[in-house]
């Protein structure tokens, strides 16, 4: 009896299970960590305990002469093998030094590093160094470090003052003009303006896994080879080579399983410059690993901007114009990127509406605090909150509800490609459409009713919404240092297996998954003969890596273009056995055959044998089957999306409740909507988190109140509601995949609509806004009449 092969199913727009998971629950995985090298050595770090002080005596002896130290280094004697960090922005910045030299500025910043041979001999000879430092005041309350208030931190930062960007202005910087005209004649023209000041909060991002770095010179080869849980290990090693005299063909930089990113780990840190320095001048292998309390206050935090925003708009909901003051607390330093951060914020000050006027500047200020830099949406979330808490209030003042002011002042889809006030262009959209959806599947009339019928009751119930857009598939190398392209290698075996390269370096993002789903698919292959590498530079010959909602629309796109390649050599060959023409070919369910007659092909892996057996060679081809691509978008892509909550607060207690929770997103064409929804469910837990729990607290001193999870509170899966996720589909121009990104998505959406429910179920007691977190206490004397 004759038999069939079973049909293969299209994959790309399926719910496929990531097939990396089996191997991170199960603990097969691999992390910097778990990594050991035959005579390694470890780091620690002697850190500040004061946040702004001048060092006038550094005692190592008792560190080393303790039983197992190789060696100890001052921050003088680092800065004599490890010069000042490079950042990538181009904005002036005071140079800083992997390790203190002279003044510390902040608390937990390093002033000395011990070698030891294991990390707990290491610690210990740490603690036993003694450093005396002159006190200099704190310099933490932002908007009085603007003033040169109580100290000036870097000498030649007059007022603290990093980067100030002023429309039509001399600013530092990008120039982002703006006609002033416009903007003046709108507020005169206003029936009602809506001014605030709003607090977008400083968080910790706290990745289940710390970060890391394992680097081993070897002296005989001239070599490094640099382990470290990073997003982007092409980056790492252009650094590591340039900061020690290696070509970059000298210097292999792995990224192993990395356990959680969120931004944070886009830098290259001072730890990771100083163990390969360490290892290239001791010639032995050098570990550091964070731990909890480190990662507090050595890795990088995110948000903390203050926003002062008006707006104008008629009594009919028009909006006529925007004004928005940032004001962006960086820390002590620039790091990679954490300048540019809030310049995102402002680029995205548009928001989802055709606003006519807008005037938007920024000032970054020098504290004595932690560096930001990136964090899970970065900026974005900030932009979106600051004009979504506005609207709200708009609505209130107006008596409207806020989805219908929103409508009145949507762009609309015909204005696409748009291009914003602030110089961004947005790809594509249908925002009404979006809302819309939200709308239903919320049952917002029905939701109203709920409310009103809760609070006859006595209960503390509200109901908020928000829009976001957001800037995503970062590309243009206009707008990125290192570039903006993405790099991949498609390799069909000899028995018809494929093996990809990609650039983009996953850390949850699942493109193990994603882009096999894609090369299963072009090739009309199982999945499961699909294999994508990616993180070590040995192996993938470039990249840029991941951030910025950017390794679908990007890396995907280099996979997509690589593949169409190989599959156009691969037709040739497969022309020549079957004596057809390759435009005649179909390469489906393991086969390469003649449009409608599937009987008469050759299997897949037949073809790919004839590539690298070629007995005759067709004429023009080499063997082999083997290509690469790079990707460079034109532009940027734009998703979208809208998102409701439900919140309760107890009135007796100020706890605040997230019933329920409903989002709709656009990220254009969905590779896998199961992954999809994973990013989502991540990006709503942090924004939620944000909203409603977590806050990085400073003391007047510059101390870190909230220096471990005793005291920084990150959400658990009981402070969340069952999540009703749901998509509209607006495919971007930008790239073939029609793919936007949506690993940031939750953040954005989540948070004003959060909070714009906490001021509904308070609007009895006449409050209009409240700054995140929502403390309880904060919560309880609003109720109780107390004082905010």
């Amino acid at each position: 009896m004759a038999t069939t092969t079973p049909v293969l199913p299209k994959l790309v727009g399926q719910r496929v299970k990531r097939r990396e998971d089996p191997r991170l629950i199960q603990g097969l995985a691999s992390y910097v960590d778990d990594i050991k090298v035959a005579g390694m050595q470890y780091l620690a770090f002697k850190r500040s305990d004061v946040a702004h002080g001048r060092i006038t005596r550094i005692d190592t002896t008792a560190a080393a002469a303790m039983d197992g130290v190789e060696a100890v280094f001052t921050g003088a004697q680092i800065a004599e093998i490890v010069p000042p960090m490079p950042i990538g922005t181009p904005f002036p910045s005071p140079a800083h030094h992997a390790v203190a030299v002279d003044v510390v500025r902040y608390a937990g910043e390093p002033v000395a590093v011990v070698v030891a041979r294991d990390r707990y001999v290491a610690r210990d000879a740490a603690d036993a160094i003694v450093v005396s430092y002159e006190r200099l005041p704190a310099v933490v309350d932002l908007e009085q470090a603007m003033t040169g208030k109580p100290a000036v931190i870097h000498k030649d930062f007059a007022n603290n003052l990093a980067v100030a960007l002023v429309p039509g202005g001399t600013g530092v910087g990008a120039d982002y003009s703006v006609d002033d005209t416009a903007i003046n004649k709108a507020f005169a023209a206003a029936e009602v303006v809506i001014s605030q000041r709003m607090v977008n909060q400083r968080l910790a991002p706290t990745a289940i896994e710390g970060r890391g770095v394992l680097a081993h010179y070897e002296p005989g080869r001239g070599t490094m080879t640099i382990w470290s849980s990073t997003q982007n290990p092409h980056i790492l090693r252009t650094m590591i080579a340039a900061m020690n005299g290696l070509g970059q063909d000298q210097v292999r930089a792995i990224a192993p399983e990395v356990g959680g990113g969120f931004g944070a780990k886009i830098n290259i840190y001072g730890e990771e410059y100083v163990a390969a320095a360490i290892s290239k001048k001791l010639g032995v292998p050098i570990k550091w690993v964070e731990d909890r309390s480190e990662a507090f206050v050595a890795t990088t935090h995110g948000r903390d901007i203050l926003g002062y925003i008006d707006l104008a708009a008629k009594r009919d909901g028009t909006v006529l114009g925007l004004k928005l003051r940032l004001i962006a607390d960086i820390g002590a330093y620039n790091m990679l990127l954490t300048a540019a951060i809030p310049t995102l914020t402002m680029l995205m000050a548009n928001a989802t509406y055709n606003i006519p006027a807008i005037r938007v500047t920024l000032t970054e200020v020098f504290t004595n605090k932690t560096p930001t830099d990136a964090y899970r949406g970065a900026g974005r979330p900030e932009a979106t909150y600051f004009v979504e808490r506005a609207m709200d209030m708009l609505a209130r003042e107006l008596n409207m509800d806020p989805a219908d002011l929103r409508r009145k002042n949507f762009i609309q889809p015909y204005q696409f490609p748009f291009a914003t006030q602030m110089g961004a262009v947005y790809d594509s959209g249908d925002y009404e459409k979006c809302m819309d959806l939200a709308l239903k599947n919320a049952k917002w009339k029905e939701l109203k009713a709920e409310r009103d019928a809760a609070k006859a009751k006595g209960r503390l119930v509200g109901i908020g919404m928000a829009m976001y857009v957001e800037v995503c598939g970062l590309g243009p190398s206009s707008s990125l240092p290192t570039g903006g392209w993405e790099h991949s290698g498609v390799t069909i075996e000899r028995d018809g297996r494929i093996t990809a390269t990609t650039g983009a370096s996953p850390h949850g993002q699942g493109n193990e998954t994603t882009f096999g789903q894609m090369l299963a698919d072009q090739f009309g292959v199982p999945l499961e003969h699909v294999t994508i590498l990616h993180g070590d530079t040995s192996i993938v010959k470039q990249g840029i890596g991941t951030f910025g909602s950017r390794s679908q629309a990007v890396g995907g796109t280099a996979l997509h273009l690589a593949g169409g390649k190989v599959k156009a050599k691969m037709a040739k060959f497969a022309a020549a056995l079957l004596e057809a023409n390759e435009d005649d070919l179909v390469f489906e369910n393991g086969r390469v055959f003649v449009k409608g007659a599937p009987a008469s092909g050759k299997s897949f892996a037949e073809v790919a044998a004839y590539a690298y057996v070629p007995v005759p060679l067709p004429p023009g081809l080499e063997p082999g089957l083997s290509d690469e691509a790079f990707f460079e978008p034109a532009n940027n892509t734009y998703p979208f999306g809208c998102h409701i909550s439900m919140l309760e607060i107890d009135r007796e207690t100020g706890e605040p409740k997230l019933l329920k929770l409903i989002a709709v997103d656009d990220a254009g064409n969905l590779i896998n909507p199961l992954i999809v929804e994973g990013q989502i469910h991540g990006g709503l837990a942090q924004g939620i988190g944000q909203a409603m729990i977590e806050e990085v607290v400073y003391n007047s001193d510059g101390q870190l109140v909230t220096g471990s999870f005793m005291d920084y509170a990150i959400p658990r899966a009981i402070d969340f509601p069952r999540f009703e996720l749901d998509f509209t589909c607006t495919p971007t121009p930008v790239n073939p995949l029609g793919a936007k990104g949506v690993g940031e998505a939750g953040t954005l959406g989540s948070t004003p609509c959060i909070v714009a429910a906490a001021v509904d179920a308070l609007s009895e007691f006449g409050v209009k806004h409240i700054d995140m977190m929502l403390r309880p206490e904060k919560l309880w004397r609003i109720i109780h009449g107390g004082k905010s």
